[in-house]
C-alpha cells in the first residue's frame, strides 16, 4: 500500500528516514542499479552494495561505526573529501558511544568510487566517512513485565547481543535486567582474552554479553551447562544453529529466523517474542504442578485404602471395603481429578 514496510526493521527505519528527507528508494533505485552486494554477517557486521551510476561504479558500506571507521581512510566535511586523521576517528568514536549509552542503535556510513577493476576487499578499503545515524530500537513493552517474572520464578535472563555495550547496557536498564549497581558487561573481545577456566568462574554473574559473534554464544551456552544451568537459548541467524543444538532448549524465531535455526531448535517462536517464552515457562510449571499434585492425590487415596484394609486384615475383622465399594471410591475421587 506504499505505507507498510515490510523486512528487517534496521532497513526499514533507513528507507522511512530517507522518505522524510525527500529521497524515494524507487527513484534512487532507478539511478543507481545495484550490481553487486557484499552481505553482512555478525563477524562482519557491515555490509557493502556496489551501484552503477553512467561508466563509474560506487560502493556504499554500512555497518558497527568502530568497523566503518577502520575501513576509512577519508572523511566528507562540508561536500568536501579531507583526509581522516587519528583524532577525527576518536572523536567519532565518542560520539558513537554518547548516542549508544541513550540506547541508540547506531550505523556508520561510508563511500567511495571504485576503480574499474575491484573486488570484495578492494571495495571496503580507503572509503569515505559520511557520518552516524542512531535509530531507537525500544524493547517491547511486555520485555519488562516478562524480565520481572522470569527473576520471581528463580529465572536468570541473559541478554547476547551483536549491540556496542553501552546501548545493550541501557535498553537492559529499561527492561529491568541491570541497576546502577550490577553491570556485570562482557564483550565478545574481552570474552576472547579469558580461558575457558576463567570464563566459568565469572559465567554466572555475567548478565550482558555485546559485540559478540555465534562462536561466543556457543561458549556462554556450555559455560553455563558446565555449571550446572538448564539452559534455554533463542536464536535467529544460521550461524546461531551450534548454540541451539547445545542449549537444553532450542528456541528459534519464527519470523526473522532461518530454515537452518528452526530444524536446530527444540521449539519455534511464532511472534519473536520474549513474552511468549514466558508464558509457555508458566503453563509449563502449571501443568507440572498439577500432575504432581494429582499423582500425590491418587497414591495418598490408594494408601489410604490399603491401609485401612491392611489394619482389618491384620486385626481378624471383615473388611470393611469390597472390591465394588474400591472401585466407586476411585471412580468418584480419581476420575474428576483426572478429567480436570
Amino acid at each position: 500500500d506504499g505505507k507498510t514496510i515490510k523486512g528487517d526493521p534496521t532497513e526499514g527505519a533507513l528507507i522511512v528516514v530517507a522518505a522524510k528527507a525527500g529521497i524515494k528508494k524507487e527513484e534512487l533505485e532507478e539511478k543507481f542499479k545495484r550490481i553487486h552486494e557484499i552481505p553482512f554477517s555478525s563477524e562482519r557486521k557491515r555490509m557493502t552494495t556496489i551501484h552503477a551510476f553512467g561508466n563509474k561504479k560506487h560502493a556504499y558500506a554500512k555497518g558497527a561505526p568502530e568497523v566503518i571507521l577502520e575501513r576509512c581512510d577519508y572523511i566528507l566535511k562540508e561536500g568536501k573529501v579531507e583526509r581522516l586523521e587519528k583524532k577525527e576517528k576518536e572523536k567519532i568514536l565518542k560520539v558513537n558511544e554518547e548516542m549508544a549509552s541513550q540506547a541508540l542503535r547506531v550505523l556508520g556510513f561510508a563511500f567511495k568510487e571504485l576503480e574499474e577493476k575491484f573486488n570484495d576487499e578492494t571495495a571496503e578499503k580507503g572509503l569515505i566517512f559520511v557520518g552516524l545515524m542512531g535509530m531507537i530500537d525500544p524493547p517491547r513493552e511486555e520485555a519488562k513485565e516478562a524480565n520481572k517474572k522470569c527473576q520471581e520464578a528463580g529465572i536468570k535472563t541473559v541478554m547476547i547481543t551483536g549491540d556496542h555495550k553501552l546501548t545493550a547496557v541501557a535498553v537492559a536498564k529499561e527492561i529491568g535486567m541491570l541497576d546502577d549497581n550490577n553491570t556485570k558487561v562482557l564483550t565478545g573481545e574481552e570474552l576472547d582474552k579469558l580461558s575457558d577456566e576463567e570464563f566459568e568462574k565469572i559465567v554466572e554473574e555475567v548478565r550482558i554479553y555485546a559485540r559478540v559473534f555465534p562462536e561466543h554464544k556457543l561458549r556462554i551456552v556450555k559455560a553455563l551447562k558446565k555449571k550446572g544451568h538448564i539452559v534455554a537459548m533463542t536464536g535467529d541467524g544460521v550461524n546461531d544453529a551450534p548454540a541451539l543444538k547445545q542449549a537444553d532448549m532450542g528456541i528459534a524465531m519464527g519470523i526473522t529466523g532461518t530454515d537452518v535455526t528452526k530444524e536446530a531448535s527444540d521449539m519455534v517462536l511464532a511472534d519473536d517474542n520474549f513474552a511468549t517464552i514466558v508464558k509457555a515457562v508458566e503453563g509449563g510449571r502449571g501443568i507440572y504442578d498439577n500432575i504432581r499434585k494429582f499423582v500425590f492425590f491418587l497414591l495418598r487415596c490408594n494408601f489410604d485404602e490399603l491401609g485401612i484394609i491392611g489394619i482389618f486384615a491384620l486385626l481378624g475383622l471383615p473388611l470393611p471395603l469390597n472390591a465394588a465399594m474400591i472401585l466407586w471410591i476411585n471412580l468418584v475421587t480419581d476420575g474428576g481429578p483426572a478429567i480436570a
